[in-house]
């Protein structure tokens, strides 16, 4: 097994261009680190035979922290282990450090890599691409929507989103978190361009203001409100769910079937987006039966995952039956392909999903630099 901590500058960073040039910053009014480059952690597991998967995990900072995961206490674990037992060796992986709290964090990202490496290994050495491994595909296309119109004003991302809208898209999703009326009057420059429109919230709000931004999206028909306050506040969004009259989207930051069983349980969300990159595809699957079980969708996050979690994220959503849509970044699936060998077909119409066998992506090794090899 090896692990690859990669590092991609790019004209654009996630979500736009930043001040900064190098290192890691705060994007006011969010909370949360960003990188001016696209980071992810690449994981390869080769069988005997010399067949290799490839895995990635959701580490837009620091990848080489769950990469440290994966070589000390991951990979001696799989050593003379069959590749295929997918499940049974996720269940294995995941009991290394469950008592000790590690379910989440760094340690369910390092564990989502293999997870997905072996899907795909699996895939691979059968023949089979992995939609087909779980079960079957219930469409051979995933619908999106488009993640982000990084612009500055109104004006321009309405601009953006005529454009889109000229490309096939019908759907997107506003970056905001600036303030109820402005949020509320980006909402109302970009609807005019015909689209279909989503709002993240990116977890500013408390659960007064984030009443009065529901009711207004609401009124106006939008798609869902993603991530409107703080992300422990389960109760908060329990509340908000209720007073809202469109779904409320949360899981991003979750990363198993115990925590969405909690939100959905005390009907928190009413739109479930697991990232396989944070959860690993037997555990996306476990999320999405869990969610029908409650009668809730699922749309699945995708922000800076390159192309293997790009392919996972696909394979997985087209062999869910409470499938909503997949997340579509423009600028990531434009980094996504510097890893592969040939791009993953896709835009803002949808994503055809790759026969296979495995995810149907070829890594091209040259593109990398290995941190370790056990």
């Amino acid at each position: 097994m090896r692990s690859f901590p990669v590092k991609i500058r790019h004209q654009d960073a996630y979500l736009g261009t930043p001040a900064q040039e190098e290192g890691y910053f705060v994007r006011p009014p969010w909370r949360s680190l960003y990188s001016a480059r696209f980071e992810t952690l690449l994981v390869s597991v080769t069988a005997d035979d010399g067949t290799t998967g490839w895995g990635e995990a959701l580490a837009p900072v620091a990848p080489e922290v769950p990469a440290a995961i994966v070589e000390r206490l991951l990979a001696p674990v799989l050593i003379g282990e069959d590749p295929t037992r997918v499940r049974p060796l996720w269940d294995k992986l995941t009991g290394l450090m469950r008592e000790r709290g590690h379910l989440t964090g760094h340690q369910a990202d390092a564990l989502a890599a293999v997870d997905i490496a072996l899907w795909d290994l699996t895939g691979r050495l059968t023949g089979r691409p992995v939609a087909d491994l779980l079960g079957g595909a219930f469409r051979s296309e995933v619908p999106v929507y488009v993640s982000g119109l990084p612009r500055p004003t109104d004006a321009e991302r309405a601009e953006l989103a005529r454009q889109w809208a000229g490309k096939g898209a019908t759907r997107v999703k506003l970056h905001l978190g600036h303030g109820v009326e402005e949020d509320l009057a980006t909402f109302d420059a970009v609807a005019a361009s015909s689209l279909q429109v989503a709002v993240d919230a990116h977890w500013v709000y408390e659960v007064p203001a984030a009443v009065r931004l529901a009711r207004g999206l609401a009124e106006r028909g939008a798609l869902f409100l993603e991530a409107p306050l703080a992300p422990e506040d389960v109760e908060g969004h329990r509340e908000l769910a209720r007073r809202a009259d469109l779904p409320i989207a949360v899981g991003e930051t979750l990363r198993n079937r115990y925590e969405f069983a909690h939100w959905l349980g005390r009907r928190a969300t009413g739109l479930a987006q697991p990232d396989v990159g944070r959860t690993g595809i037997t555990e996306l699957m476990a999320i999405g039966e869990l969610a029908a079980a409650h009668h809730v969708r699922v749309a699945p996050h995708h922000s800076t995952g390159l192309g293997v979690a790009l392919a996972a994220g696909v394979h997985v959503s087209a062999a869910l039956a409470n499938l909503a849509w997949f997340e579509y970044q423009p600028t990531t699936c434009e980094v996504a392909g510097a890893i592969l060998r040939a791009p993953l077909p896709g835009d803002a119409a949808g994503f055809p999903v790759p026969p296979g066998p495995g995810l149907g992506v070829d890594v091209d090794p040259a593109a990398l630099v290995p941190s370790a090899a056990l």
